[in-house]
């Protein structure tokens, strides 16, 4: 979020004592009409689309544009922030009457009955930014996306979304800014936390699936940033170079199934440049694709501070413009006035955006501050989130799960004492119910205030709790030497490693810092019964990795991590997690070694500091995204996409594929360990001349003993090219080869399947909810 990280800058903040708290209480909810007579629009058996259209009929031009113009949700002189000549006059104000203190706001229009629209951040739970926004407020922190994309469980993606929207709507919030579809394309990207992974399949309907639980709970959920928004580095100014069919078959793909899943009410237009062009300025991504294509009904909002323009962003198809200190829309009315811009394009983003509310119940179940929120059962999705996308990369010997006998454990570093990390840094940070601490190493002032924060759910505690049989000691990790004397004296030694990563920031290389690696290699030498525990939000080095007896995965693991991982060393749960990302196994194997643009000495908390000079960001992987691009270049990874391990093991029998009109396979899974376990088999195929891709999985739980006979169904839409020449999809007739594999290089089964030429691709169909 742009604006409130230039507003921090301007004000060099220091954490005070206290900040006061938001002013204006007032959620801007607003009495149910008394007729439907005089409100014809608030008649519940009218379709949003009808509804919609009779309420702008009756608004105002000054109410329509009020709708396209988003106010900050807050105010400098409420948070109670000491403010220097520096900042605008403009910003010296107090919370505007009926914002709750959040991201952005619109009044209530209340001689229509139409509630405030209230905006928050973001996609891993309500979010505050470093706590001050509101102060005392706290929300269920879920796990990073990149854990609820390694649970590759749909179901309980739809699970993680409704415990976002419960908790927006019951905190007065119906717009949530959420939805983070973007794919991987750059491995230390530091908003990587904040989506999916590397496959438009998985990323599409893993974040399709909380936005429609999000919208379940009458909140609008967004999806964003649209498009190739790939890197923090030079975020507002570089310019994504790609092949339209490239672009269509990766990034645009994963929205395009995200729509069809989830049906956002928003989509947010992203910063950066998409071949010459901005992104909330682009017809061929806003209204041509997205409106037209996909008939998209509802409305497009910009990032904030990402509008540089008026008459071309509107003639692109942007119908909001967020927050900034520049606001283009400002002028809109005279615009219209002087007949330059046309009433029915104001009257066309008024309708979207309430046709949109309308949908998802925003209006009828209209949110407000003091809803109940059941925290224990949110509680309870976090840790199931949690478990299931923690992937365990490597175990060695067996020593996972913790066996009895390690009757002497010694847990060394990360914070283990005391939590775990709740998320990465930015505009999604949440503080977690139960309180926090920052590690605040090497930062002071804004940078301090920022720094991602830790859950007060101790792994170590949590570990001792089950196991009180043991001697389980701590050590901080600051004493490599000390550590490491401690850990010759125990059966097992477990290492934990943190890396947050921030919005605004990407990560110079792939290595720990404060010498953890250094601290891991040396525990390791020490006791060859070394564990190591990685709460990250991007793929590591692991130059320590032949030296560890076993690595868990642990994502940045949210409200119940600590549990959750206690719960996965001493086997009361088994992993079942599958890397949604590929770790490479140097940075020389990537698309682009070194990152554009990057200088490590203008490395600052959202962005701030120094502008970047425009540049040009070539996607020269095109569509072959992650593993793709490691299976173009014949390069080995560390650990490839939808790898991870467990504590049973798996038979593949008699695979079998079909084709013809699509693509199908089955497979027997037999669970041939001696505990409960779950297997994630996927179904991946190659069209003539082209790399493989995800085109279908399915997430299988076997008892000891049990077999079961698997159906995989390939996506259609993954069988299909884009079809430059005719300007279309189009799904090449021939011999695609198919495999099943428990990852995409680990192959359990492979065929040539003759599949038929078509140009009737079956595409999302965006409709109305």
């Amino acid at each position: 979020m742009k604006l409130l990280g230039l507003l921090m800058a301007s004000t060099l903040l220091t954490a005070p004592a206290g900040l006061a708290a938001a002013a204006g209480t007032d959620s801007g909810v607003v009495a149910a009409a008394t007729s439907q007579a005089d409100r014809p629009w608030m008649n519940t058996a009218l379709s949003p689309d009808e509804r919609a259209r009779l309420a702008v009929e009756a608004m105002t031009l000054d109410e329509q544009i009020s709708l396209m113009r988003t106010q900050i949700g807050f105010g400098l002189l409420s948070l109670g922030i000491p403010l220097p000549d520096s900042v605008p006059e403009t910003m010296r104000k107090h919370t505007p009457e009926g914002a709750l203190g959040s991201a952005g706001f619109i009044p209530a229009v209340p001689r229509l009955g139409l509630p405030a629209i209230q905006m928050t951040d973001a996609s891993l739970g309500v979010g505050n930014l470093g706590g001050f926004l509101r102060r005392g407020d706290e929300a269920t922190a879920l796990p990073s996306s990149l854990a609820l994309a390694g649970s590759f469980n749909t179901d309980l993606a739809r699970q993680a979304g409704r415990v976002v929207g419960a908790e927006a709507h019951a905190k007065g919030f119906n717009v949530q800014l959420a939805g983070g579809v973007n794919l991987t394309r750059e491995p230390r990207n530091g908003r990587n936390f904040e989506y999916a992974g590397e496959d438009p399949l998985l990323a599409g309907l893993i974040i399709g699936e909380t936005i429609a639980g999000i919208q379940d709970q009458h909140v609008v959920s967004t999806s964003k940033h649209y498009a190739l928004n790939s890197q923090e580095t030079g975020r507002f100014v570089y310019d994504a170079r790609i092949d339209e069919g490239a672009l269509r078959e990766s990034d645009l793909l994963a929205f395009e199934i995200a729509h069809d899943r989830g049906q956002p009410g928003a989509v947010m237009c992203a910063y950066n440049r998409i071949n010459g062009v901005y992104g909330c300025e682009s017809p061929f991504l806003l209204n041509q694709v997205l409106k037209s294509e996909w008939k998209y009904p509802g409305w497009v909002m910009s990032d904030w501070g990402a509008v540089h323009s008026l008459t071309p962003a509107l003639d692109a198809g942007l119908d909001q413009e967020s927050p900034q200190d520049d606001p283009h829309f400002s002028t809109l009315k005279a615009e219209v006035e002087a007949g330059r811009v046309p009433a029915s394009r104001v009257a066309e983003s008024a309708r979207r955006i309430l046709r949109s509310l309308f949908a998802v119940g925003a209006v009828d179940s209209p949110a407000a501050p003091g809803g109940a929120i059941d925290k224990d059962a949110h509680a309870a999705v976090a840790e199931q989130i949690a478990l299931q996308g923690m992937v365990l990369l490597k175990n060695e010997g067996g020593v996972l799960p913790l066996a009895a006998t390690a009757k002497k454990i010694v847990v060394i570093g990360g914070f283990a004492d005391r939590g775990v990390i709740a998320g990465g840094g930015g505009s999604s940070q949440v503080m977690p119910y139960g309180g926090s601490f920052r590690d605040t190493r090497g930062r002071e002032g804004v940078a301090a205030l920022l720094t991602p924060v830790y859950g007060l759910d101790s792994p170590l505690k949590a570990l001792q709790a089950r196991r009180p049989d043991a001697d389980i000691q701590f050590d901080d990790g600051s004493d490599p030497a000390r550590a490491a004397a401690l850990a010759r004296t125990a059966d097992v030694a477990i290492v934990f490693a943190t890396r947050p990563e921030e919005e605004g920031l990407d990560a110079e290389n792939l290595l720990f810092d404060h010498g953890q690696d250094d601290l891991i290699a040396a525990v390791a030498a020490a006791n060859p019964r070394t564990v190591a525990v990685l709460e990250t939000g991007n793929p590591t080095a692991m130059p320590w990795l032949s030296r560890t007896a076993a690595v868990l995965q642990a994502w940045y693991p949210g409200q119940r991590g600590g549990q959750a991982i206690a719960r996965l060393l001493t086997g009361d749960a088994s992993p079942s997690g599958r890397l949604p990302m590929t770790f490479p196994a140097s940075v020389q194997q990537l698309p682009r070694p070194e990152i554009p643009g990057f200088d490590p000495s203008m490395r600052t908390p959202l962005g701030l500091g120094k502008p970047v000079e425009p540049f040009n960001l070539d996607i020269n992987e095109g569509s072959d995204v992650g593993y793709r691009w490691f299976e173009r270049t014949d390069a080995k990874p560390m650990f490839a996409f939808g790898y991870g391990l467990t504590y049973t093991t798996f038979d593949y029998r008699r695979p079998s594929f079909r084709g013809g009109d699509g693509l199908t396979a089955e497979v027997t899974l037999t669970n041939t360990g001696s505990r409960p376990g779950v297997e994630v088999a996927q179904l991946y195929a190659a069209p003539p001349g082209r790399t493989h891709r995800l085109v279908g999985w399915a997430r299988v739980e076997l008892q000891p003993g049990e077999s079961r006979r698997v159906t995989l169904s390939a996506d259609p839409r993954l069988l299909a090219s884009w079809d430059a020449e005719a300007k279309g999809w189009r799904r090449a007739g021939g011999r695609f080869d198919a495999y099943i594999g428990r990852s995409a290089e680990q192959v359990e089964g492979r065929a040539q399947v003759r599949i038929g030429a078509t140009a009737d691709v079956p595409r999302a169909l965006v409709g109305g909810r």
